[in-house]
Order: C-alpha cells, then sequence, then structure tokens
C-alpha cells in the first residue's frame, strides 16, 4: 500500500513537471523570437514597420498560449497548434529579417522599438525561470501571458506606421511596468506548483 501510494505521488509529481516543462518550452520559444526580433532591429534588417507586424503576430502566440493554459495543463493537440503558430512566426521573422527592406537601427524610432522588444523578452525570461523554479502555476504563468500579449500589441500598434514616438514608449513602459509588479507578486505569493 505504500509503496503504491509513493508510485502514485511520483507519477503525479512527473506530469506536473512534464506540463511545467512543456509550457516553459513554449515561453522560452517566445524568448528567442523576441530576442531575434530585437537583433533585427539593431542590426537593421528589419524596419519598424517590420517590427511591429512581427509583434502582433508574437502577440497572438502569446494570446493563445494563455487560452491554452488556463486549465493547468497543455493538451498534446494544444501543444501541436502552438507549436504549428510559433514555427510560423519563425519563417515570418527569418523573411523579414532577409527581404530588401532594411531600418535605421540609430534612429529614435527604432530606438524605442529595441528597448520595448528588449523589455519584452526580459519579462518574458521572468515568466519562464517561474515556471521551471516551480514558483508559478500553470494558471498564473497563463495570466501573465495573457498580460504580455497585451504588451505586445501595444508595440505592435505603436510601430505600425512606422514611428514610435515618445508619448508611445511612455504608454507602453506603464503597462510593461504593471506586468512587470504582476510578475513579481505572482512568483512570490505562496502557490506553487
Amino acid at each position: 500500500m505504500k509503496f503504491a501510494r509513493t508510485a502514485l505521488a511520483a507519477a503525479l509529481a512527473f506530469a506536473f513537471c512534464g506540463a511545467a516543462f512543456a509550457q516553459a518550452g513554449t515561453v522560452q520559444r517566445d524568448v528567442n523570437q523576441q530576442n531575434r526580433i530585437e537583433q533585427g532591429l539593431k542590426s537593421g534588417q528589419l524596419n519598424t514597420r517590420e517590427a511591429a507586424r512581427l509583434e502582433r503576430e508574437e502577440a497572438r502566440v502569446e494570446r493563445d498560449q494563455a487560452r491554452a493554459m488556463q486549465d493547468g495543463k497543455l493538451s498534446p493537440a494544444e501543444k501541436a497548434r502552438l507549436a504549428r503558430e510559433q514555427n510560423k512566426v519563425s519563417r515570418d521573422i527569418y523573411r523579414e529579417k532577409h527581404d530588401a527592406q532594411t531600418g535605421n537601427p540609430s534612429s529614435a524610432s527604432s530606438q524605442r522599438m529595441q528597448a520595448d522588444v528588449q523589455r519584452n523578452a526580459n519579462q518574458q525570461s521572468r515568466i519562464e525561470q517561474g515556471v521551471k523554479s516551480g514558483s508559478l502555476t500553470t494558471r498564473e504563468a497563463a495570466k501573465l501571458e495573457r498580460g504580455q500579449a497585451r504588451d505586445s500589441r501595444l508595440e505592435a500598434r505603436a510601430g505600425a506606421d512606422g514611428k514610435v514616438g515618445p508619448r508611445e514608449q511612455r504608454r507602453i513602459q506603464k503597462s510593461e511596468n504593471r506586468e512587470s509588479r504582476k510578475i513579481r507578486r505572482e512568483k512570490h505569493d505562496a502557490q506553487t506548483q
């Protein structure tokens, strides 16, 4: 009887661990893609408008991740759908970085977009670290992903015309500050996986 309970406890722990690492993998991919967008802005391979389009796609993926994780687990079908979406974004990043359009990485607008994309990548990293360490539950990560999607949409809207102004950046930074506080609060509450 004692062995059966121990085996059951180990199986449940493995299941939770597997779900957490599957979720962490999707969040890590978001981090990698945000870094690729930022690198493209810094090198001039992406202009602000292209980066805004890619941020809109990232926002869609993050929103879908949040929906998929709302119930506390990712089914194989949800994992496959998210992987397809992330593969499409990855191909689009590659295509945009290797087309004939270039940007001016030293322009004020590009600098603002670079800062916003880097902040987004940092916050995604914090979420991923929380999932891996167990300080974030799947549901908490889902809420945080929804907030990240909102920030990505703000970035996409700001850069849609090819320019990110100081007022737009302040609005984005205010939202990112709010999300940063939420990440900290969720990581340090008593809930664990």
